[in-house]
């Protein structure tokens, strides 16, 4: 059976956990090289070590999305190690919720500089490398804030909104050239950032009922769950997908208000 990501290189930033992890472990698993970037460095070597890969198809590196240069090299090392990049998934990220007038200046430069800047930087690292080659994909992993919005959770909606400005933008301008670029948006997922802020309540059991009640289905996807909706992004499964944004939250975002 043929592997489904072979001949994919992929650059992938916030893998040390959740979401980036599951993406890495699904990736590898379809014949995909996978270079894994994060800032936490410890973290990520303990993730890429219980990962299993032929030579050549796994690397990691240290590095902050918001430093241009780091990615940059990092870029140039993920090249050596698994070979030229043809695939990018911008999944680092970070939550920022306050409300307007609360909100800091440096929680404001913060949350644009990771959500935003941070693609981009990762975006303009990898695409002479693919627009030289005839072709690549690029995956945003957007947010259902990226066109909802959720009371007391300013700036975070404003910056997943612009990144979905920025996965069009991109698209566009580089349909011609071979490059796809597309953004993918799940709603609640069960990571530790999740447990975390159930454990925050005096009841983390009935915080996290709440939670699974919003939705239609009683429940939250699993981290699997988006890894393999962005598998098939960033897989020439969807060729003629680009500028889209696929959602994955059950439906909640349809919903009008809960039952």
């Amino acid at each position: 059976m043929t592997e489904r990501l072979s001949g994919k290189r992929i650059f992938l930033t916030g893998a040390a956990q959740g979401i980036g992890l599951a993406i890495a472990e699904a990736c590898l698993a379809e014949g995909a090289g996978v270079f894994m970037i994060d800032r936490d460095g410890g973290l990520l070597r303990n993730a890429a070590s219980g990962l299993s890969a032929p030579p050549g198809r796994l690397g990691h590196c240290e590095a902050d999305i918001t430093d241009a240069a780091a990615i940059a090299a990092a870029v140039g090392r993920a090249s050596e190690e698994i070979g030229p990049v043809n695939a990018l998934i911008n999944n680092a990220g970070m939550n920022v919720f306050s409300t307007p007038l609360d909100a800091s200046e440096e929680e404001w430069n913060r949350n644009f500089d990771v959500n935003v800047k941070g693609a981009w930087n990762c975006s303009k690292a990898v695409l002479p490398g693919m627009l030289a080659s005839g072709g690549g994909a690029i995956l945003n992993i957007a947010s259902t804030h990226s066109f909802t919005i959720i009371p007391h959770t300013f700036p975070y909606p404003v910056a997943k909104h612009a990144l979905l400005g920025l996965t069009r933008s991109l698209a566009l301008e580089y349909a011609g050239q071979g490059v796809r670029v597309n953004a993918l948006a799940p709603g609640y997922v069960e990571t530790q950032k999740a447990v975390d802020y159930w454990n925050s309540f005096p009841d983390p059991v009935a915080a996290r009922a709440r939670t699974m009640a919003l939705h239609p289905g009683g429940r939250i996807a699993t981290a699997r769950e988006i890894a393999l909706a962005a598998l098939f992004m960033i897989s020439d499964e969807c060729p003629f997908m680009n500028a889209a944004c696929l959602v994955v939250d059950g439906g909640l975002s349809q919903l009008q208000h809960p039952a």
